[in-house]
């Protein structure tokens, strides 16, 4: 491995939400925050280059994207994920959540219904509720660890006249990367009953070994051209804080309705950093990406290993996506706000509470697993601690 992803950097005093809010997000200061999904470790060279060659120039005035941005998302996107993709198909926003909003304002009125499959991502509950629209949950089936879609409930769903679904893939927080059965299935149904499809691929890049994604976009014609894709570099390689993403409209129709969203509020310009470290990420990155994938590959092993040996009471099932795992706590018999507390209390560590995932959520946790091996020993350690306190209190 070239990379050091073993390198601990002090991240606090940076203005991080993730380091520098503890007190606020924990009620407490000496917490280690192993919870909002960025990475501990530093950007590629290319990337970090790239921005120091910008800033040395001293101007930052109005920019805009050139021709090698567009083929840096291009070249990216064929060579990861087999799908050709055209120049005017791609739109800039400054983020996928923001780009999900964008979706639902461009495409659907006050009341009209929107599917989401629980438990996802909390955002995708906002950006339904927060635009006046109604939630259709579509809950994951889950059987031993191993999440799968309710096919059945899916279509009850469609055929009721919900005007939209959003797709989590690869999952966030289960981790599951859909095959292409499934991702054919949900275009079917999308294609049966005029359901507009807005895939969030932000995790596509993040693929565990012996997992494959597949743009939902490519499964079949129709779903080509009645899906929105989200992608972005910020999550791959670490540089959310640039507020740079891309969507993938190949419909010109659909892409000429959420351009006007994009021009009606005001949000057509790009970060100018963003431009340079996408391209940067997108032309230079690869080798970078091949040694994080198996450094994250290690640590989920190692979290899978540890928990097994010192804590049975909880379940995991390796992820085959993200730098997400999602811890089952249940046989600790807390409800979920009582064990996200204790966790904070007795382990000193901060996780994602399942709650904030939906129906299906309680009594999970989720550990963001991409930090140095030191970092993560450290959270499993408190984690133990933790279960360990539990046992006393229940012997």
């Amino acid at each position: 491995m070239v990379y050091d992803f073993d390198k601990v950097i002090e991240r606090r005093n940076t203005h991080s939400v993730k380091w520098d809010n503890l007190d606020k997000s924990f009620g407490a200061d000496d917490i280690l925050p192993m919870w909002v999904a960025d990475m501990d470790f530093a950007s590629p060279k290319p990337i970090l280059e790239s921005i120091e060659k910008r800033s040395k120039h001293g101007i930052f005035g109005y920019t805009t994207r050139p021709e090698s941005l567009h083929e840096s998302i291009i070249n990216w996107v064929k060579k990861r994920h087999g799908w050709d993709i055209k120049k005017e198909w791609i739109v800039y926003s400054p983020g996928v959540v923001t780009s999900l909003n964008l979706a639902v304002m461009s495409f659907t009125q006050p009341g009209d219904s929107v599917i989401i499959q629980s438990p996802v991502y909390p955002p995708f509950f906002s950006v339904v509720k927060n635009n006046d629209r109604t939630l259709a949950l579509n809950p994951l089936i889950e059987n031993s660890g191993y999440y799968t879609i309710d096919f059945e409930d899916l279509e009850k769903h469609m055929a009721s006249g919900c005007k939209m679904m959003i797709l989590c893939s690869p999952h966030n927080p289960v981790g599951r990367v859909w095959t292409r059965s499934e991702l054919e299935r949900i275009a079917k149904l999308c294609e049966e009953y005029q359901v507009l499809l807005v895939s969030d691929e932000i995790h596509s890049d993040l693929i565990l070994p012996g997992n494959n994604h597949i743009p939902i976009a490519t499964v079949s014609e129709y779903i080509k051209q009645n899906s929105i894709t989200c992608i972005a570099p910020s999550k791959t390689f670490n540089i959310p804080g640039l507020t740079t993403s891309a969507v993938i409209i190949p419909n010109p129709k659909l892409r000429i309705a959420f351009l006007k969203t994009i021009n009606r509020i005001g949000i057509a310009m790009s970060n100018i950093f963003g431009i340079v470290a996408t391209e940067a990420a997108y032309t230079h990155g690869e080798p970078w990406l091949e040694d994080l994938l198996k450094y994250l590959d290690g640590n989920i092993d190692y979290l899978i290993k540890y928990i097994k040996t010192n804590i049975p009471e909880i379940k995991v099932t390796k992820p085959q996506g993200t730098y997400l795992v999602w811890l089952d706590c249940r046989a600790l018999n807390m409800d979920g706000k009582t064990l996200h507390r204790f966790m904070i209390e007795q382990g000193k560590i901060g996780l994602n509470n399942g709650l904030d995932f939906g129906p299906g959520g309680e009594g999970f946790l989720r550990i963001n697993i991409a930090c140095p091996r030191a970092t993560l020993e450290e959270g499993l350690k408190r984690i133990n601690k933790a279960v360990e306190k539990w046992r006393n209190l229940n012997s």
